[in-house]
């Protein structure tokens, strides 16, 4: 590869050393890359050497190298003149021997970006190759080439990131890689800046922090030094003096957090440099008057810039604040800028920004400028910050001067002469001061008006000519267009024979138009007809095609499957063999490794894996015996260091002593400097006091004149305080005492319907204790009745009982008697049974509290009915068994009780049958009947 290498760059062959290097990295990528990253760095030494050896043959560099576009051919008025010329100059050789080799080059560092670009290998290497094209458009002044080269760059990077899943793709997560890239764009910054191809250093700007904000990481502060110098040179170089301001802000806050070796002096510079930064910027705002689309643009560019100067790696935009003049002068008031810069810049600034001096405010700041446009140099604590040269602000501040002068006059003078105006602004011609002021008018900073005729300016809220006369160019226009169409009418011109030509002749060509239309659709439908036939034909050939393929598929997966079966025997074959040629070979080495060189033997088959093992076993003993070796040197090595240590001890002492006697010196140095600038300081206060002792009867006349008349002002405003007070109180009081009683109304109006609801619920409770107790005596007294009249048909029960069998009893010589007989002796066996009912109306008479059944209370129940004692009552429980009693229900009224019929009677007269069935529903209506 050196060989061939050697060869491309003689014949000067870029195209096929990239090719032989990128089949080159092909091999080595995973086996070898430090012999790829050998090849290519002898590659880029050889073409290097050649460009060196031509630009030293040449006389005239400038004129060799005056070609715009190193990749462009031959331009052709070049070619002309070799042609037409008949001898060639010297500067024509030079340029035609000279100019390939550096073409070469160019070419050259291209091809090693491309074959080097996402390699995680070779990153070190790629980044080096960057740096040397840098350096090649830097001393060459190529500019066209370093935006040819940025581009590149900046495509290797979106390739980065936009194809993830390649193999060696570097990370960017990684400290080292994230830390070339960046020291890579820094690079790119600085030659672009010395170039001054401003656009291509914003860009490198908008590169640096697209790669942070894409590994969202703050990169170290000696390279935002670096970013924040060159951002405002660009921002200076763009006009943007607001953005400017801010990165000189953002650099000073960095200078004084990171630099332990700034000096006083530096600060003060750097100070002076912000606080004049900032007062460049203008004081008014552009965006008055701007249509909607403007003020998008600009608030994206604002946006955009306020993201670069931040550094912020958010992109939500409602986490940022928009930047101002006046929020900017506000933080340098709040963070002691101001208090850092020099005396100049802060008289500067209090005429500009606090003193109210419209007549003598010119006079007053043209000295301060010209002081302030001789201080500037080199930081001496700071390489990677520019030179500070203050005289650049001069015409922003001479600007700002006159726009300070034009306000403070409008506030005060209705109008002026002009001559007045120009003698209050010397810096500028009448004309300047003219065009300030139509900007400041514009963004509506200042109203006024020029009057040349008369001479004078005229402040105050008036309307500007334009705005009333905006269309008045084009009403004139329209004017005088009617009146010249007035004066000279359009002559119309008689009709000729040749219209009639002309009308024929359209004619013809109206028809010539249709012959041609339905000759373009006969055409059209031929080719339609074609077009069917060919698209028939091309399906047929892709069956055939289809087909032919299927086979040839089946064909070739066959011949693979077969190709497959054999490359896994070879490849089994293979491996056995590696194996065994593997472990001959770790045994060979382990007996040439060692110092005795002993030739081990091993039994049986000679297999890796028993090798292996032998191999172990001997690493373990050579371990072993280095570790006593390590041992032993440690132990040599400590005493030597103790020894070593003992020896520097007194020198370290010394040392030390002398640097406390230098630094001892050097304080009182800086004591008797400190002393010297105090008495100076002190020296300036008395004079200014002196120079202010003059004013002090006057400040204590204006003083006591208004501590009087505010005295007065207090009184009055106490006293209508006092009144106003004591409204409110009295106010306050009839409030709480009506308050007050209208709380004791409703206080006592709730103690009464409270008092009323108790009596009401007391009144229900004793009406339900009251009727709980009246129901509970008469379910008494019910239940006492019950238990009366079941003992009583007790006995009525047991009389009967006794009666029937008396009855039982004298049946027998009855039925041997006649009927007469039987006649004669039925009366006496029924009177017991008449007699029951007087008994129980006796005992019921005794009692008239007690419950008596209807049919006793009724006069003659007795003669209607002479058996009802003998029948049993149904509401009286019967202890006997019985299959159709009903059980007795206490609750009950006595009306329902069902009273039993008489026992039907003999047709003959005699005596009822003997029976003890009881009556059931139905029977009643029988026995009346039958009776």
């Amino acid at each position: 590869m050196m060989k061939y290498v050697e060869l491309c760059v003689d014949l000067r062959k870029g195209r096929f050393a990239k090719d032989g290097l990128i089949q080159y990295r092909i091999v080595c990528q995973q086996v070898n890359v430090s012999s790829l990253e050998e090849v290519i760095k002898h590659f880029m030494q050889l073409s290097n050497e050649k460009a060196e050896e031509a630009r030293n043959q040449a006389q005239a560099l400038e004129d060799a190298l005056d070609v715009e576009d190193l990749e462009a051919d031959k331009r052709p008025e070049d070619l002309m003149l070799s042609y037409v010329s008949g001898e060639k100059g010297k500067d024509r050789s030079d340029r035609e021997f000279v100019t390939p080799w550096f073409k070469f080059l160019w070419e050259t560092y291209r091809t090693v970006l491309e074959i080097l670009r996402n390699n995680s290998k070779l990153e070190a290497l790629y980044a080096m190759t960057a740096h040397k094209a840098f350096q090649f458009c830097k001393q060459y002044k190529r500019s066209t080439e370093f935006r040819r080269l940025c581009e590149i760059i900046r495509n290797h990077l979106a390739n980065l990131n936009k194809y993830r899943d390649q193999r060696d793709r570097p990370d960017l997560t990684a400290p080292e890689s994230c830390q070339l890239y960046l020291d890579t764009r820094v690079e790119q910054l600085k030659i672009a800046t010395e170039l001054s191809l401003w656009q291509e250093a914003f860009r490198s700007v908008e590169d640096i922090h697209g790669l942070m904000s894409l590994v969202k990481r703050t990169p170290k502060p000696s390279v935002l030094v670096v970013y924040y110098a060159k951002l405002t040179e660009i921002f200076w170089i763009s006009e943007s003096h607001l953005y400017h301001a801010y990165a000189w802000l953002k650099l000073f806050n960095l200078q004084k957090s990171y630099n332990k070796n700034l000096t006083q002096k530096d600060l003060q510079l750097l100070a002076s440099s912000v606080l004049l930064a900032a007062l460049s910027v203008a004081p008014y705002d552009h965006k008055y008057g701007a249509s909607h689309l403007e003020l998008e643009n600009e608030k994206d560019r604002s946006l955009r810039m306020a993201n670069l100067v931040n550094f912020s790696l958010d992109s939500k935009r409602e986490n940022r604040e928009m930047v101002s003049r006046a929020t900017l002068l506000s933080e340098l008031a709040a963070k002691g800028v101001i208090s850092c810069a020099s005396q100049e810049v802060k008289d500067l600034y209090n005429l500009m920004e606090h003193e109210f001096l419209p007549l003598d405010l010119a006079s007053k700041v043209q000295p301060l400028l010209s002081k302030i446009s001789t201080i500037g140099g080199k930081l001496s604590a700071a390489s990677s910050v520019p030179e500070i040269r203050l005289s650049q602000y001069q015409s922003a501040l001479e600007k700002l001067t006159a726009l300070r002068v034009l306000q403070q006059a409008s506030r005060i003078f209705q109008s002026m002469k002009i001559d007045m105006l120009s003698r209050m602004i010397p810096f500028f011609e009448f004309n300047v001061v003219e065009k300030i002021a139509v900007d400041a008018v514009k963004h509506n900073f200042v109203a006024m008006k020029v009057n040349h005729l008369a001479g004078a300016v005229h402040f105050g809220n008036m309307d500007i000519e334009s705005d009333v006369l905006s269309s008045h160019l084009s009403v004139l226009a329209d004017s005088l267009n009617k009146a010249l169409s007035l004066i000279h009418p359009p002559v119309q011109k008689p009709s000729k024979p040749s219209e009639n030509l002309t009308n024929l002749a359209g004619v013809v060509e109206k028809e010539h138009r249709r012959l041609l239309a339905r000759k373009s659709i006969i055409e059209k439908r031929k080719e339609d007809h074609e077009r069917q036939i060919l698209e028939k034909e091309k399906i047929e050939e892709t069956k055939r095609l289809t087909i032919q393929k299927k086979s040839a598929d089946e064909e070739r997966e066959r011949l693979l499957k077969e190709q497959r079966l054999r490359e896994q025997q070879r490849i089994r074959k293979e491996i056995e063999e590696k194996e065994a040629r593997e472990a001959a070979k770790m045994i060979e080495d382990l007996t040439g490794r060692g110092k005795n060189k002993k030739k081990i033997h091993i039994e049986g088959d000679m297999t890796k894996q028993h090798a292996m093992e032998v191999v172990l076993n001997q690493q373990v003993k050579e371990r072993q015996e280095m570790e006593k070796k390590l041992a032993k040197l440690a132990k040599t090595m400590d005493h030597l260091e103790r020894a070593k240590r003992q020896e520097e001890a007194p020198l370290i002492e010394e040392a030390f002593q002398k640097r406390l006697e230098e630094e001892k010196i050097l304080h009182e140095q800086e004591q008797l400097r400190e002393i010297e600038l105090s008495k100076q300081h002190h020296a300036g206060d008395l004079q200014e006091k002196n120079r202010l002792s003059r004013l002090l009867e006057h400040k204590n006349a204006f003083q006591e004149r208004i501590v009087q008349r505010r005295e007065s002002e207090f009184s009055s405003l106490r006293k209508e305080r006092e009144e106003r007070i004591n409204q409110l109180l009295s106010s306050r009081k009839r409030e709480r005492e009506t308050v007050r009683k209208l709380m004791y109304f409703l206080n006592m109006e709730e103690q009464r319907i409270q008092r009323e609801r108790e009596e009401q619920e007391a009144r229900k409770r004793e009406e339900e204790e009251r009727r709980k107790k009246e129901e509970a005596e008469r379910k008494l007294k019910l239940d006492a009745i019950a238990a009366k009249q079941l003992q009583r048909e007790r006995e009525l029960e047991e009389r009967e009982k006794q009666r029937r069998e008396a009855l039982l009893r004298g049946a027998e010589p009855v039925r041997a008697a006649d009927a007469p007989a039987a006649a004669a002796v039925a009366p006496p066996a029924r009177e017991p049974a008449a007699a029951a009912p007087a008994a129980a109306a006796a005992a019921t008479g005794a009692a008239p509290s007690k419950y008596v059944p209807k049919w006793k209370r009724e006069g003659d129940s007795s003669s209607q009915r002479p058996t009802a004692a003998a029948e049993p009552d149904r509401w009286v429980r019967d202890d006997r068994p019985r299959p159709d009693a009903r059980p007795f229900r206490q609750e009950a009224p006595p009306a329902a009780r069902q009273e039993a019929p008489p026992a039907a009677r003999q047709p003959d007269g005699a005596a009822p049958a003997a029976s003890t069935e009881r009556w059931r529903p139905g029977s009643r209506t029988s026995a009346n009947s039958s009776s």
